[in-house]
């Protein structure tokens, strides 16, 4: 795993339309381009603490796509998404693991830790190097970040 470095287009469209969604109250959490079969897709991923709606999606989309006009930083054409981050994100960039600290956290490994190949544990912390968590045990341990496939937030449904 590597923590997210955005590309040229993600990086001018999140300096672009961050000013916007913090002014409408919500974290701008990620900012994706890919392409998808023969269509480009700009997927922009929305948090707040009360949780992201449809029609927040919908407030989003307006002044976000109205920006991207007038800007025009994509040249080719492209469909925009805005949505929820969701509930079992990907932590992807060091802001991420540190507004997550204290959070349990999905681990998976590309190779097999102690013969596990997935952990839950809490979120002690996070850097270039490495994932740190606590155990149930309440012992702290280090993952290196070439050993972890990804980290997602984790929540128990009962």
């Amino acid at each position: 795993m590597k923590l997210k470095r955005f590309g040229g287009t993600e990086q001018k469209v999140y300096d672009l339309i961050k000013p916007i969604t913090d002014d409408l109250g919500y974290y701008l959490w990620d900012v994706s381009y890919v392409k998808e079969g023969a269509m480009w897709y700009l997927r922009v991923f929305i948090d707040q603490d009360e949780g992201i709606t449809i029609a927040d999606c919908e407030r989003a989309t307006a002044p976000i796509n109205q920006i991207l006009d007038k800007a025009d930083p994509i040249p080719q054409s492209y469909m925009l998404e805005v949505g929820s981050a969701g509930l079992e994100r990907e932590l992807l960039k060091e802001e991420h693991f540190e507004v997550c600290r204290g959070d349990t956290v999905r681990i998976r490994f590309i190779r097999a830790h102690d013969g596990e190949k997935e952990l839950t544990a809490q979120l002690a912390g996070a850097d270039k190097e490495g994932i740190s968590v606590v155990l149930e045990d309440g012992t702290e341990k280090t993952f290196p970040l070439e050993d972890i496939a990804f980290v997602k937030l984790y929540l128990e449904f009962e």
